[in-house]
Order: C-alpha cells, then sequence, then structure tokens
C-alpha cells in the first residue's frame, strides 16, 4: 500500500480577518456561500513561490510566515527566511536516494527531517545550524519496520511511527528534541488490521497537540482508523472513520488537531482514475468517534491544516485542489485547483502548501 509511499500583508490587512470569519471562505450551502458575504474576487490564493528544484515535497514545516523548510525526493531539503523570495538548498550530503516525506522544525536553524523505506531506507537526520551540517540520529536496522511520519510536542519530546512490525504499529520515541531515539514498548498498542499501514504522502499521518496527546492514521485494511494516545505514545485507543477503506490505496492520509478534541481527517484513494467519495470526517471528542462530512471535499485529500486562531475554519490539499470548511470540517469548498501534497499554517497566519514538481506556495489574498 503506500508503498507508494514509492495575513495581514499576512494574508493582507483585514483579509484575514475576514476569512477567518468565513465572509471569504463561505463553504458550500452556508450562509452567504453565493450572496453577499462570498467575493470570488477576493478568495485568497497560493502564490507559487520558485523553489529551483523538481524535487516532490511531500515534507513540509512552517515556522512562520516568513520561514519555512521543505523536505523530498532525491534527499532535497530546502529552507527559506524570506516569504519564499529565495530558497536556500540545504539537503545533507551524500543522501540523494533518499526520500523525505516530513520534516518538523523548531525555528530557522533547528530541524528534523525523516526518510521513508524498507529496512535501513528509514532514516532521521538532524540539524541546529540551518542545514549547514546535519546528523544521523537514527538509522532503521529492523527489515520488517517502514518509518511514515513523526510529530513534536515541544523542542524535546517526539514520536516517529513505523507500519505494523509482528502485528502492532512500531513508536520511536525521543526526549532530547531528535538526538538520540528507542523504541517503545508496544504492549499498549492495539493489533493492527491485515494489510494496515500508514501512508508516507503528507508528514501528517502522525501529529500532536499539547503536552501528551497524539493521532496515528492508518489504511489499507477493511477499515481506515485513527489511534489515539494521551500518554506520548505508551497506550493506544482505536477507532473507526467512515473514509474510503477496503483497499491497499484507500484510507486516512492526513489529520490536524486544533486542540485536543476537535479533530479532522482527510484522504480517499490516492488511485487517480478512482474517485473518492466521502473523504473527510470530524471529531469532537478527542477522535473517540468520527462523523463523516456532510459535504466532503471532491476528491482525495491527503493533507490538512486549521487556521490559526480559529474554531471553524481549516484547509484540505491534494493533487486535484486545494478545499476550505468554516464550519470545521463538516463542509467544503474548493478554492485553488492546483496539485498540493501537504500544508502547514502558523501562529502568525502563514499558511504554506507543498507538493509535485518542486511547488511550494504560501497563501496570499488579492482583491
Amino acid at each position: 500500500m503506500g508503498k507508494t509511499k514509492s495575513t495581514r500583508r499576512t494574508v493582507l490587512t483585514g483579509l484575514c480577518g475576514a476569512m477567518l470569519a468565513g465572509t471569504l471562505l463561505a463553504a458550500p450551502g452556508a450562509a452567504g456561500a453565493d450572496g453577499p458575504g462570498h467575493h470570488p474576487d477576493r478568495d485568497p490564493r497560493w502564490q507559487l513561490k520558485d523553489s529551483g528544484t523538481d524535487a516532490r515535497f511531500r515534507g513540509l514545516a512552517a515556522v512562520s510566515r516568513d520561514a519555512a523548510w521543505v523536505a523530498g525526493t532525491k534527499g532535497t531539503v530546502l529552507r527559506t527566511s524570506n516569504g519564499g523570495k529565495t530558497w536556500r538548498d540545504v539537503s545533507p550530503p551524500g543522501v540523494a536516494d533518499l526520500e523525505f516525506r516530513d520534516i518538523e522544525a523548531f525555528d530557522g536553524r533547528r530541524a528534523v527531517v525523516l526518510a521513508i523505506g524498507e529496512g535501513e531506507a528509514s532514516r532521521v537526520l538532524r540539524t541546529e545550524d540551518g542545514g549547514a551540517s546535519w546528523t544521523e540520529s537514527f538509522r532503521n536496522t529492523d527489515a520488517k519496520a517502514f518509518y511514515d511520519c513523526m510529530t513534536f510536542f515541544d523542542r524535546r519530546h517526539g514520536l516517529a511511527m513505523s507500519d505494523p512490525v509482528d502485528g502492532r504499529f512500531r513508536i520511536l520515541s525521543t526526549a532530547d528534541g531528535g538526538r538520540s531515539w528507542k523504541v517503545l514498548p508496544d504492549a499498549g498498542m492495539p493489533a493492527a488490521q491485515e494489510g494496515e499501514a500508514g501512508f508516507a504522502a503528507s508528514g501528517q499521518c502522525l501529529v500532536s497537540t499539547g503536552s501528551r496527546d497524539v493521532w496515528l492514521a492508518t489504511g489499507g485494511a477493511a477499515r481506515a482508523r485513527v489511534l489515539h494516545s494521551a500518554d506520548r505514545g505508551l497506550t493506544w485507543r482505536a477507532a473507526d472513520v467512515p473514509v474510503p477503506a477496503g483497499d491497499p490505496a484507500r484510507g486516512v492520509f492526513g489529520l490536524a488537531f486544533r486542540d485536543r478534541a476537535h479533530g479532522i481527517a482527510v484522504g480517499g484513494d490516492y488511485r487517480a482514475d478512482q474517485a473518492s467519495p466521502k473523504a473527510a470526517a470530524v471529531t469532537r471528542d478527542g477522535g473517540r468517534g468520527w462523523d463523516p462530512a456532510g459535504r466532503p471535499p471532491p476528491a482525495y485529500r491527503s493533507g490538512v491544516a486549521w487556521f490559526p486562531h480559529s474554531r471553524s475554519t481549516a484547509l484540505a490539499v491534494g493533487p486535484t485542489g486545494t478545499d476550505v470548511t468554516t464550519d470545521g470540517g463538516r463542509s467544503w469548498r474548493t478554492v485553488d485547483p492546483g496539485s498540493y501534497d501537504t500544508v502547514d499554517c502558523t501562529p502568525d497566519r502563514g499558511c504554506w502548501a507543498a507538493g509535485e514538481k518542486g511547488r511550494i506556495a504560501r497563501l496570499e489574498g488579492r482583491r
């Protein structure tokens, strides 16, 4: 399965506030969607930034409206500190054969990147000097493991997850900012379904909020699921999610939680020739139960992010477009047709997206 894994001049003054209120990003069927509150000519749009590469970026870490990191194919890592006007290639040396699928950044100088793949292809590297130098802090030596995603609770504590090993998802833990890692015991991990795994599609199959809560997204099996841990990965509870399942190409691909209760799951069937109805779901109880979106995105989506400081607005991205919700994930409206794999937003209301053919963009407003 996922082994196809194979602002205010900062969205323009006043515009961001309007977006968060839902007046510009009104969802289909919502009040004002086609009336006075909806202004298509002023909807925010992704503004492409010249990355100077054709790498596919599924790893994205937005630090601020000005600073961001991306990681992708051919061992490529780029970073910007000027809002995407220029990008510095800070790829680790000698890793052109690695597939980076996730990157977590603490600021403009410190970041941790995950390479995916079977056996030793799964690795973690860390930089403390903006990518001028890198240190490999983990290399997988178990041929049965395949790491997909990672997340950090704070600057010290983080987790990475592997597809099931001996019938259970494997969790890797760090308590020193990614300098060292250890495999957690799996006694508190529910048994995996036959064929179940994670999708290394957007760096969002493992996400966290607060100091202890973390969620893991799955697919490829009879039922798509999200697993939740409230103790940094020691014990987990699984819940079924009503998105397409029953095939190695289907499941939950991306998660986003705005707090420990409210979350959104997106996914579907990643094959371009397959429809993905009902490819989004929401939870209001921390992932114990999930409800299908009443009006989901029209196609498979791999990445999702909440707008900062909003209780109801979020973005979802995929190869066929970007959708917005202004009602907490219950209904979605397509606002941009461009192809992106992952999306991330920052507290200063900077939203970034990245994807195929070197595509990197920042959300801008237009009047």
